[in-house]
């Protein structure tokens, strides 16, 4: 029988939380999320609100820990892509330097700094397009030797691995089309930052919850896992509205 999902958004005090139920599923999960905090839980199909109101309040202190170490971490101010702002390039700072000249736009990483060519006037907009596809551009030349990796440890395949600029997750599987979606953000992070997401989204497709086996599968075919979730927690995240 096919796994059915419904979802609803569930008010427990000052919280709102995204409550997926599924039809195949037996066991009760709740999740804080990176980078900003959201809450979202997994639970069996006919489980009542009740259940899950009483099971999220016994959570609350280890909820409100980890959003309180998240809502702690370092961000960057808010970009105005002009020469002298720092960007971080797998987990490197760079300084941006903008030349106004010319007629096209392009982008250059030499020794400690990133070059952005734009044209005389080019707006705020632009420069923030241009990086952005730039960022995009070298995730995904990097993404197939990552992805090939973690086949190999895992003896497991997806049909496909797309990028998106997600605020609340580092990635996310699909397990019924094996689709992988994985934040633009993590370019900007150390390699490992990226082996440790994609591992965790491969191992979905075993163990659909964060279960004991699912953190055993971890241990196994990425051992440094915490040291990569640890440096996802300390490096300095985007500026947010």
């Amino acid at each position: 029988m096919k796994n059915k999902k419904i979802t609803k958004i569930i008010t427990v005090g000052i919280l709102e939380i995204e409550v997926t139920k599924h039809s195949g599923q037996k066991n009760l999960y709740i999740r804080v999320n990176p980078p900003n905090g959201d809450v979202t839980a997994s639970v069996p199909a006919r489980t009542s609100d009740k259940v899950i109101k009483n099971f999220i309040l016994r959570k609350m202190p280890e909820i409100i820990k980890i959003q309180d170490r998240m809502k702690k971490q370092f961000r960057q101010t808010k970009r105005e892509y002009i020469s002298g702002e720092t960007c971080y390039y797998l987990g490197k700072p760079y300084m941006l330097q903008v030349i106004y000249e010319g007629r096209r736009s392009k982008i250059e990483k030499v020794s400690n700094k990133i070059i952005m060519t734009v044209p005389e006037g080019a707006s705020y907009e632009k420069r923030e397009k241009l990086l952005t596809e730039w960022y995009r551009k070298e995730l995904k030349n990097i993404l197939p030797i990552v992805l090939k990796q973690c086949e190999n440890k895992t003896e497991l395949k997806i049909n496909s691995c797309n990028i998106r600029n997600m605020k609340t997750r580092w990635g996310s599987c699909n397990i019924s089309k094996r689709n992988i979606l994985i934040n633009l953000q993590l370019i900007k992070k150390p390699i490992e930052c990226l082996e440790y997401v994609l591992t965790h989204e491969f191992i979905h497709l075993i163990e659909k919850n964060h279960t004991k086996r699912f953190k055993s599968l971890l241990d196994k075919y990425y051992p440094a896992w915490k040291e990569a979730k640890q440096i996802l927690t300390d490096m300095p995240l985007d500026y947010t509205e």
